[in-house]
């Protein structure tokens, strides 16, 4: 199937990345700063001060007042998109599989991204390593972004930390810092997305978990592999049990909530089933990070 049928494309059409704060772009773009600036869009006046521009005073204001003020205009800035995708092992669980979903969804802000001019990167990471899509503008980058997800298979361990840092080093230009995963990392994630807040990103997390994790079919004896690691333990799985996993996960969950709440960290958890028009055209709207 493909990433992003036809009638789909035709609504990210419509839509646009947006972000919460001002970024430095290297050359002018479609995105209104708050920034005051020089584009052709007024925002406002000040008094004049010696050295401003002679050309942005308001003649027509100095006659009717006797005063010189300077219009103020709105600035138009790049905005760079970028997409951390996991691509671990453990994001190959579920039906359908988190990870088909990760990848529709990068596909889909990265195809928003792009038809608007903004400057979108997307990095695949597991284990030690990562695969860069670089930073790319224009609709004529969506085939080759599209291309890059599908070549994409999971594989590896979860090491969100690594990921963080090896991006951080990549990638200089400052802008929205998407992070999609399962967040299922035995060494933790806050490290990971407080480096990329060290770095002034604005940072938001999206968590997918499959709904056989939310609440497993299962009743009777079982031997666990852990798909990463390749571990083994025999487990019992009983409605005692089962209520300890419920609880835990919710634990954890609302763990990752509240870290992310307290750091100003965009965050949302969404299972593997979801669908993807509804998270895109209603629930990102409503998390802000489109509009």
């Amino acid at each position: 199937m493909a990433l992003l049928e036809p009638e789909i494309l035709n609504k990210l059409d419509l839509l646009d990345v947006q972000s919460r704060r001002v970024f430095l772009g290297r050359v002018k773009g479609d995105k209104r700063s708050k920034r005051r600036g020089t584009s052709v869009e007024f925002a406002d006046y000040r008094d004049y001060s010696p050295g401003d521009e002679p050309r942005f005073i308001d003649w027509n204001a100095y006659a009717r007042l006797d005063r010189l003020f300077v219009k103020l205009f709105v600035e138009e800035e790049d905005l760079y998109f970028h997409v951390l995708l996991d691509c671990s092992q453990s994001m190959d669980f579920g039906g359908p599989r988190k990870f088909d979903l990760a990848r529709r969804l990068s596909a889909a802000l990265g195809y928003i991204g792009l038809v608007n001019q903004n400057r979108v990167s997307v990095t695949a990471f597991s284990g030690d390593a990562s695969k860069v899509f670089p930073l790319t503008r224009g609709r004529a980058g969506a085939r080759r972004l599209f291309d890059f997800l599908e070549e994409l298979e999971p594989s590896g361990q979860t090491n969100l930390l690594g990921a963080g840092r090896r991006f951080c080093l990549q990638q200089r230009n400052r802008g929205i810092a998407l992070v999609i995963s399962d967040f299922l990392d035995p060494a933790g994630y806050d490290d990971a997305l407080g480096a990329l807040l060290g770095r002034r990103y604005e940072v938001y997390a999206l968590q997918i978990l499959a709904p056989e994790e939310i609440a497993p079919p299962f009743r009777g004896d079982f031997r666990l592999v852990d798909s990463e690691t390749g571990d083994e333990t025999e487990v019992s799985v009983t409605s005692e049990l089962l209520e300890h996993y419920a609880a835990n996960l919710a634990e954890f969950q609302a763990a990752l909530r509240q870290f992310c709440v307290s750091r100003g960290i965009q965050h949302m958890s969404v299972t593997s089933d979801a669908d993807l028009e509804d998270l895109v055209l209603r629930r990102f709207r409503e998390m802000g990070i489109v509009t």
